[in-house]
């Protein structure tokens, strides 16, 4: 069963917004790179991620980028997401153990949405991992 576990997007001030939501709603930084911050609340993971993100490149979208949902079996449900319409396109640069951990689709409206294990939840965005 998937279970949407990840929230993006993409903002000019990732510092400010990440301390928003760190102050607001007392999530905390798990990651940072220069052009991203990743912050959690032990569940689900929000990723603040700077326009210059390599991820980015030819992307103009702003606020809301895509969602993720860690999922059992890669394969499985890559074949169901695209037998129900899903266009695969592509992984994350940079995420090291693509594409067995982490893929990129498309839904049928164009919404950008990633499959992620959940060894790959638990390790990159620091959220609960039922096993």
């Amino acid at each position: 069963m998937a279970k949407l576990r990840h929230v993006a997007m993409v903002v000019e001030d990732i510092e400010k917004t990440a301390q928003f939501y760190e102050r607001s709603f007392e999530m905390k930084r798990v990651r940072q790179t220069d052009t991203a911050i990743g912050l959690s609340d032990g569940v689900v993971s929000l990723v603040i991620i700077h326009p210059s993100n390599v991820n980015m490149k030819d992307d103009e979208r702003r606020g809301l980028h895509h969602i993720g949902f860690q999922i059992d079996d890669m394969e499985e449900i890559s074949k169901t997401v695209e037998a129900n319409g899903a266009v695969y396109s592509g992984v994350i640069l940079q995420s090291g153990r693509a594409p067995t951990t982490e893929r990129k689709y498309r839904d049928p409206n164009g919404q950008v949405f990633d499959l992620t294990s959940a060894q790959y939840a638990k390790d990159i965005w620091h959220v609960a991992v039922e096993t």
